[in-house]
């Protein structure tokens, strides 16, 4: 089974839409990957928690089968934890589940 990790730290709107979600539904609609996770890490937590187009585009992501989840540390140090988890984002902690994904063999992409 074919896995991508997308790591997202960056708060750049228009990377967000021109790259990561465009890539993310496109790579579970023409399956070019069985599976695909987004990492919500950083300033992306705070981008998605306080813009409703950020956030409709992460509930269309999901109901195409994206899964998506979000450093704990971060949206609490950011203040953003319940914002995260009102769209349905599995948020925890990540730095183990990253190291794991990586020592794992599991593809990551980094934005």
């Amino acid at each position: 089974m074919d896995k991508l990790n997308i790591l997202w730290t960056s708060d750049n709107k228009d990377t967000f839409f021109n790259m990561l979600a465009m890539y993310a539904i496109n790579s579970k609609t023409k399956e070019w990957w069985s599976e695909v996770n987004i990492i919500i890490w950083g300033a992306s937590a705070k981008l998605v928690a306080t813009d409703p187009q950020v956030q409709s585009e992460i509930i269309e992501m999901l109901h195409h089968g994206v899964s998506i989840e979000a450093c704990k540390a971060c949206s609490d140090n950011l203040g953003v934890t319940p914002e995260l988890l009102k769209l349905g984002i599995n948020v925890r902690y990540m730095g183990k589940a990253l190291t794991d994904y990586i020592q794992s063999g599991e593809k990551i992409l980094t934005i």
